[in-house]
């Protein structure tokens, strides 16, 4: 089976939680100035906010359209289900991603179930996913040189200070 092409650049998931609705407005246009340069988009987001009384709110949003929405579905789906099951699980998963994103979103009703649960009141929790257009010039430009990516891995800081206490750098 021949590997599908790269059309989506890497995808972060990142989850921030905050004290209240403390978004200070300088959350949304920085995604938005980051959109505008071409570095990411959003491809979905949910924001679930529990008041002091336990009241709900919540936002969803995506960057993407529907048939662009139903292509990523088909991409991600296409490679879990390779791994499921071979050529024909690609296949099915295929089919089946693309249905799971053909609303635009990967975060469902039960995300926002298990996000109202865990969410303590009083405080908000942000979950997105972001897509690093960024990086799109350089994966052609490794698949033109017939290369291929081994391993895509963010570091974070708790890794690196896990790393320490491992004694895994020297000083």
């Amino acid at each position: 089976m021949e590997q599908p092409k790269q059309t989506f650049g890497p995808v972060q998931m990142l989850t921030v939680a905050f004290d209240g609705s403390q978004f200070k407005g300088e959350i949304l246009p920085e995604l938005e100035r980051l959109k505008d340069a071409g570095i990411c988009r959003i491809i979905d987001m949910l924001v679930v906010r529990k008041g002091a009384s336990g009241s709900v709110a919540t936002l969803t949003a995506s960057d993407l359209e529907w048939e662009e929405a139903t292509r990523f579905g088909a991409y991600i789906g296409t490679l879990i289900g390779f791994g499921a099951g071979g050529p024909e699980g690609a296949d099915r998963g295929a089919i089946a991603g693309a249905a799971e994103f053909a609303d635009g979103h990967l975060f469902d009703e039960d995300d926002i179930a298990g996000l109202t649960q865990i969410v303590p009141e009083g405080m908000s929790i942000a979950i997105v996913l972001l897509e690093h257009v960024w990086a799109l010039p350089l994966l052609g430009a490794i698949e033109r040189a017939e290369g291929f990516e081994l391993s895509n891995d963010w570091v974070a800081p708790d890794r690196l200070v896990a790393l320490g206490m491992r004694g895994g750098v020297e000083s």
